[in-house]
């Protein structure tokens, strides 16, 4: 059985993580409204440029674009999303998981793939399974810039339209709610889900021709949806942190309530134990 002096000392340690945590769960809260805010402001901006793009693509009879039309799949690029630490619940795990089992669903060979990857827990899952990467970036900003990933999303693009890839997929944790994330594995390229990009009936005029603007618009559509993904993936993240702190916050209450009742027991039946023996001692000497 533990002494008083060992239950006091689990108290006191339990505490003071509880502080650390329970100031963690309010840095990502703080964190958490902002990232989603972004989240949402941006949705509008990618939905009106995949509307122009889907009524360009639906009214133009040259709209022939190499990133539109599908060929044979000899290899896969991957995009995975993860974060930069742990201590966010199943966060980066289930991202991880989903991207191993499509890499050993689909492919046989490394030759057959390729990763590109956002955050430093995904690049150590690669290198540690010798999982062939070709170009990463760690250290992203809690609340994204553009600047920071267009160059590694310009260049994941570019591998489909040199044709060392034949798809680009992003696997990363969708924004739902506070509690609630979703991991998605999406085609970013060939670009095949602009016929339904809402039922706009705007009218547009072209300056220059439609075929140049898709030429320009659709790399741009593509990182757009990188970056869209990358603002609801750091959302989820926040909220994932702010609900794993929340739970080891509740955890520590828990135990520190369990160990007040262990020590009060314990005082207890030290403070019994002194009382008989001084009564034994006191009925020895009559």
């Amino acid at each position: 059985m533990a002494s008083l002096k060992d239950i006091e000392d689990r108290i006191g340690s339990t505490e003071n993580t509880k502080q650390i945590t329970k100031a963690m769960e309010m840095v990502s809260a703080s964190k958490f409204s902002k990232a989603e805010r972004n989240a949402k402001q941006y949705t509008s901006y990618s939905e009106k440029i995949k509307e122009v793009v889907a009524n360009i693509a639906a009214n133009s009879a040259d709209a022939n674009h190499p990133m539109l039309q599908r060929r044979e799949v000899k290899k896969t690029g991957y995009i995975m999303v993860t974060a930069d630490s742990g201590l966010a619940g199943a966060y980066n795990s289930n991202v991880i998981r989903k991207f191993y089992q499509t890499v050993l669903e689909k492919h046989s060979s490394k030759d057959e793939y390729t990763v590109v990857v956002l955050g430093k827990m995904g690049l150590n899952f690669c290198q540690k399974n010798d999982m062939p990467v070709t170009e990463s970036i760690t250290g992203i900003k809690d609340h994204p810039e553009y600047g920071e990933i267009k160059t590694i999303a310009a260049n994941a693009i570019d591998l489909f339209e040199t044709g060392e890839i034949d798809e680009l997929v992003i696997i990363y944790n969708h924004f739902i709610s506070a509690i609630s994330q979703e991991v998605l594995a999406e085609t970013l390229v060939p670009i095949s889900n602009i016929d339904t990009a809402g039922s706009s009936n705007a009218a547009y005029e072209y300056d220059p021709d439609e075929e140049r603007i898709l030429k320009t618009l659709l790399p741009q559509y593509a990182e757009s949806l990188i970056f869209g993904a990358l603002l609801e993936a750091k959302a989820s993240e926040h909220a994932a942190r702010m609900t794993a702190m929340k739970s080891a916050t509740d955890n520590a209450d828990e135990l520190i309530d369990d160990l007040t009742l262990s020590y009060n027991r314990a005082r207890q039946a030290a403070i019994t134990q002194e009382i008989t023996e001084i009564v034994g001692g006191a009925a020895a000497l009559e």
